[in-house]
């Protein structure tokens, strides 16, 4: 049976508020393509700002091979970013907000002008951005145990649970996007450790692959929204009482608690 695009959005969203993740969200018999579990995605971000959310930007994730094989997918997936899933830094954030969840570091962009069609190139992406800014991304997938494919990822928004950005925006010519080392460290304890290098060679090549690969659907990147490329590490789990910080080096971070449930 192909693939219900109200009911699987609506069990997404049931899974969210409950904070309980379902068994198995797309199966093979389905006979799923990534464009129906696109269009799963469409209609919860079209939901989510009928209530009165706002598209914020757009994320591209597991585009580094250290992802892919954490989570077992062998392609990138992407996602809207909603105004809602901003948390603000050095502030706490409370382990029921989530299922499951990881955490990652990447290079936030902004962009100040629109970026759209299935030839965009670097040169496009360097010409379309305003600032980067380092940006911390919290995944976290409503299927049960992460057991995910491509089409359930795709589904659930690109596993997005909330984003924090720091306060150390720069100009592209400030900083090397192709060589940035970027570590996370639970109190203190470095846990994990990347290079910007590993998001395609450059996360600035990164966009341009995404803003190719959503101009199939007819979307497209716009002016002001904010723009996350992928992780350039492999996203280590959350454990509640950590004070969690990302840094790259060079160029700066951002904190945050992940508390225990009150």
């Amino acid at each position: 049976m192909p693939i219900n695009i109200a009911e699987t959005a609506q069990r997404l969203i049931d899974a969210r508020a409950a904070g309980s993740p379902v068994d198995r969200l797309i199966t093979d018999d389905m006979g799923p393509t990534t464009e129906d579990a696109f269009r799963v995605q469409q209609e919860l971000v079209r939901r989510a700002v009928e209530g009165g959310d706002a598209v914020a930007g757009f994320k591209l994730g597991n585009i580094a091979k250290a992802m892919q094989d954490k989570f077992g997918v062998d392609e990138p997936d992407y996602g809207y970013i909603l105004a809602s899933q901003f948390y603000p830094e050095n502030l706490a954030i409370e382990e029921s907000e989530f299922i499951e969840p990881f955490i990652e570091l990447e290079p936030g962009f902004v962009l100040k002008k629109d970026l759209c069609g299935k030839h965009v190139n670097a040169a496009d992406v360097i010409a379309a951005t305003d600032f980067v800014i380092p940006s911390l991304e919290i995944i976290d997938s409503r299927i049960r145990n992460w057991n995910i494919s491509l089409f359930d990822t795709l589904a659930d928004n690109g596993s997005i649970g909330g984003i924090l950005i720091g306060g150390q925006p720069r100009k592209l010519s400030e900083v090397n996007l192709a060589d940035t080392v970027g570590v996370i460290e639970y109190d203190g304890r470095e846990v994990a450790r990347g290079n910007t290098s590993a998001v395609y060679g450059n996360p600035i090549s990164a966009i341009a692959w995404l803003v190719r690969r959503i101009s199939a659907y007819g979307v497209g990147l716009k002016a002001g929204q904010f723009i996350l490329p992928g992780s350039c590490l492999a996203a280590e789990k959350m454990i509640p009482g950590t004070s969690i910080t990302g840094r790259f080096e060079g160029w700066g971070e951002i904190s945050f608690d992940y508390t225990t449930a009150k």
